[in-house]
């Protein structure tokens, strides 16, 4: 898998965080920064009176704790209904359908037949066994694993009807852009590829060495290898990349391609626009101010920055003056005229300009900001947004932009859009009225989305990427802005203010590499049908025909290609399996933030069996669980969906009883199997948290939420589904534990990782002792802060203590296990076994009741039997 397992609740881990320093004392070189007006505001008051010592970052990485998230949110399948458990099992809804659903022969060549004297045989298509033809490697070959590809099982079931139960179901989680440790093998030339269905050679492909032709695993052709295959021994097949690895990248590069920028040159010079709200209250200026400082102190010095305001009009700063703040300001009621984009663009004025040239006019620009003077409510005053980023689209191109004709040319480089909101879009194109009570409003709304996703498309097609960071407490109207980020690729974020977590999502989303043109394509041996997707990009119409005369691929068309996304893709069996092995091959083509164009080939063989029990022991409790919670939420589009889909997943664990689980003797009850033991609990962290449960109040916030979940990276995934418990230990280490209730010991501290919101709850008992207390509170952020140093967006980081009023947030996201008999506490929570009989007894006592189940009252709600834990 490409995290370590979550710890079952059978054991505890320690964990110990990479720091330099616990001393109250602050580190100053620390906290050097360079002159001018300070970067970070002083925190907003986000804890109860507890010490926050400063402490010196740590320098090292924490590989295995650093979650990687995701960004835009597009999903790619109308929300299905409730699922129905029932036999026969009725085919999901194809939203990308490849095939008819029923099998289809594959056509073979007479020319590119296997040889007489050796006849393969063929079942629908799919390679049976072929004894005379070789491997490409003598020793058998590992099945194929992958950090960029993640099945929810390392096995298949032979038999349909076994296989196609929906409450479990079968998938596989792709992050295209993942960075991988080691390095993927690396091909400079054109990969070898099947002349029926385009599927590309791997390290599965049988070779003939004589004569260098080669058999495609997913429909079985025999292809030539332009004689590059032809080899003496197989051992010298060992220097060809794809035949010795499940993961490749054939990448192009050279100076005779038009959009080619040089190595050194190409990602540091991407241009960065920031679109900055400028109708915001005094307090929230000043911290924007704080953060918009530091953004520019962190920039690459060969990094070209452009700087727009939007209120009523739009403000394009000039890099030309070097002593005073000088814009060029538009209309902001309608779409800018050419007349006044050429004037723009052409005239003496420089709206981008490179860091090492411009950073203390940008300091200078910032400093300059003034907070907004009328009397007008923030949700009445006037703001242009759309017609701040038609602005910021158009010096992006500069003069490469025809206007005469109305075509846009493709810039080399990707280029992002950073806005910086504090309220909506209520002047100009795309456009809502400033109240909800408008006689209008719904269809103005309507009308306004449709503006922003084709402004969004159309910021896609022109190679730039747009990010929107709101804050403040002002609604945003987010079904309106969140379609512009998503059709251009892009992420939209909310947060509580412009303070640190702000300043450090602005500082993330300008680093974040993202390849353009991106196309996914999936090839599945002909027994697999794939039923469902769901991520950041949109069906492909790609005609391969001429080429490739029986493709049958899949595919998708990235918005983006970032490192922090994800595809959930959904697969059913066509029919009974037949052979041993079924195979996978998932194609990623992109051009990086370099502009090579690259192709990334990655190959996966699994077995297939007859035994459920042995398929069971092969499932990814951790990544069936993210499949479930990505399929479940596309139905959760408003609250009332979301309590719906809590029923969906009640009625998904005991159909997954019945149909995998064993009777209970004498009894009607069903267990749950055992071999999945961990993922109810997973389901019930879904249902109870932010995602499906009521932690969270706001529709918008929900809706970010959910966006943002169907869109992100496995890591980020499974922390937003299920919470990571760690409890401090004395010396500065951490024991991770199942996130229960049981964890709130007074003499701890205890930090709960939840994907977008990380919290310190510090217990009374060790609260009350001053120097204990700073010295585990630094503890904590300091690990806080390297679980999530790469993850974005950037999570909130909240500290309290025992009994606050915030302590409601830490709460709620634990599983309440404190009415549960002592046996099974201990069962499920071993780390109490440790503690004395008078500590048992302060911990119980200080539970206030409420109405909410365990997780084993819960299973047992529903008529079956909890799983024994690991």
């Amino acid at each position: 898998m490409a995290t370590p397992p979550q710890a079952s609740p059978g054991y505890s881990r320690t964990i110990t965080p990479q720091m330099d320093s616990l001393s109250s004392k602050p580190d100053q070189s620390a906290m050097s920064l360079s002159s001018g007006a300070p970067r970070f505001p002083p925190p907003i008051s986000q804890q109860d009176q507890i010490p926050s010592p400063s402490i010196k970052l740590p320098t090292m990485l924490s590989p295995a704790n650093g979650v990687k998230t995701g960004s835009s949110v597009p999903h790619m399948s109308t929300p299905p209904g409730p699922p129905v458990f029932a036999s026969p099992v009725r085919p999901a809804a194809v939203p990308f359908r490849t095939s008819p659903a029923t099998p289809q022969p594959v056509a073979f060549s007479s020319a590119s037949s296997l040889p007489t004297s050796s006849p393969p045989y063929f079942s629908n298509g799919s390679v049976e066994l072929q004894q005379q033809l070789p491997s490409a490697i003598e020793e058998p070959v590992p099945d194929g694993k992958s950090p960029c590809v993640l099945f929810s099982a390392h096995k298949v079931l032979k038999h349909k009807k076994q296989a196609n139960v929906p409450s479990l179901g079968f998938g596989v989680l792709v992050s295209p852009g993942r960075d991988t440790s080691p390095g993927p093998q690396v091909i400079q030339r054109d990969p070898h590829r099947c002349h029926d269905c385009g599927a590309y050679s791997n390290l599965y492909s049988n070779i003939l060495i004589g004569s260098g032709q080669w058999q495609c695993v997913i429909c079985g052709n025999l292809n030539g290898s332009e004689g590059e295959y032809i080899a003496l021994s197989k051992e010298e097949l060992r220097n060809f990349p794809e035949l010795l690895s499940p993961l490749v990248d054939f990448i192009q590069t050279g100076n005779k391609r038009p959009s080619f920028i040089p190595v050194t040159d190409s990602r540091t010079s991407a241009p960065v626009v920031l679109v900055i709200d400028e109708c915001l209250d005094e307090q929230h200026l000043q911290y924007l101010q704080s953060s918009l400082h530091a953004f520019v102190d962190s920039l690459p010095p060969t990094t070209r920055i452009g700087i727009i305001l939007y209120g009523r009009a739009v403000s394009v700063y000039d890099f030309s003056e070097e002593s005073i703040a000088s814009a060029e300001v538009i209309p902001g009621g309608a779409s800018p005229t050419q007349e006044a984009l050429k004037a723009l663009i052409y005239g003496t004025g420089i709206s981008l300009s490179p860091m090492h040239a411009s950073k203390e006019v940008a300091h200078l620009i910032f400093s300059s900001l003034r907070p907004y003077k009328l009397n007008v409510p923030e949700a009445s005053r006037d703001r242009c947004l759309g017609t701040a980023v038609e602005v910021a689209l158009a010096i992006i191109q500069g003069p490469s932009a025809d206007f005469s004709r109305g075509v846009v040319k493709r810039p080399g480089v990707n280029s992002r859009i950073i806005v910086c909101a504090g309220g909506p879009n209520t002047y100009g194109p795309g456009s809502v009225p400033h109240s909800y009570t408008h006689p209008n409003y719904p269809h103005k709304e309507k009308t306004a989305i449709k503006w922003m996703e084709h402004l969004g498309h159309e910021a896609h097609q022109q190679n730039t990427v747009i990010d929107i960071l709101c804050a403040g407490t002002c609604p945003v109207r987010v079904p309106v802005l969140q379609p512009l980020a998503k059709a251009s690729g892009g992420a939209f974020v909310l947060h509580d203010d412009f303070g640190e977590a702000f300043g450090m999502n602005l500082q993330r989303a300008s680093a974040r590499a993202a390849g353009s043109h991106g196309l996914l394509e999936i090839r599945c041996s002909d027994d697999i049908l794939v039923t469902q997707v769901v991520g950041p990009g949109e069906e492909a119409h790609i005609e391969n025909h001429e080429t490739f005369k029986n493709d049958l691929s899949l595919c998708i068309r990235m918005l983006s290609v970032e490192e922090t996304q994800c595809f959930s893709i959904s697969m059913e069996n066509r029919h009974d399996i037949k052979s041993d092995f079924v195979f996978f091959q998932f194609a990623i083509q992109y051009s990086n933030v370099y502009q090579a164009d690259i192709t990334r080939v990655i190959t996966i063989r699994l077995p297939t069996v007859d035994s459920v029990p042995e398929y069971l022991q092969s499932i990814e409790d951790e990544v069936a669980a993210v499949l479930i919670a990505k399929r479940t939420l596309l139905g959760a589009k408003s609250h009332s969906d979301a309590i719906d889909m809590r029923t969906t997943i009640d009625e998904r664990v005991k159909d997954i009883a019945l149909k995998f689980g064993s009777q209970v003797p004498k009894s009607k009850l069903r267990r749950f199997p055992k071999e999945i033991s961990l993922l109810p609990e997973f389901l019930f962290h879904l249902r109870r948290g932010p995602l499906l449960g009521n932690i969270v109040g706001h529709e918008d916030e929900r809706s970010v939420l959910l966006n943002l979940f169907l869109n992100a990276s496995f890591d980020l995934s499974l922390r937003m589904v299920a919470p990571r418990c760690l409890m401090h230990r004395e010396g500065g280490t951490f024991e991770e534990l199942p996130a229960y209730d049981l964890v709130m010991q007074s003499d701890t501290a205890v930090v709960l990782d939840h994907g977008t919101d990380v919290f310190i709850w510090l217990g009374a008992e060790l609260a009350a002792d001053e120097g204990r207390s700073a010295a585990a509170v630094a503890a904590c952020k300091t690990l806080a802060e390297e679980l999530t140093e790469l993850r974005f967006p950037a999570p909130r980081i909240l500290a309290f203590k025992e009994g606050s009023s915030q302590a409601r947030y830490f709460v709620s996201r634990l599983i309440p296990a404190h009415k549960d008999p002592p046996y099974e506490q201990e069962a499920r929570f071993p780390q109490l076994r440790t503690l004395t009989t008078e500590q048992r007894t302060k911990l119980k006592s200080s539970f206030i009741h409420f109405d909410d189940p365990s997780i084993c009252e819960w299973i047992r709600s529903l008529k079956v039997v909890p799983p024994e834990p690991i």
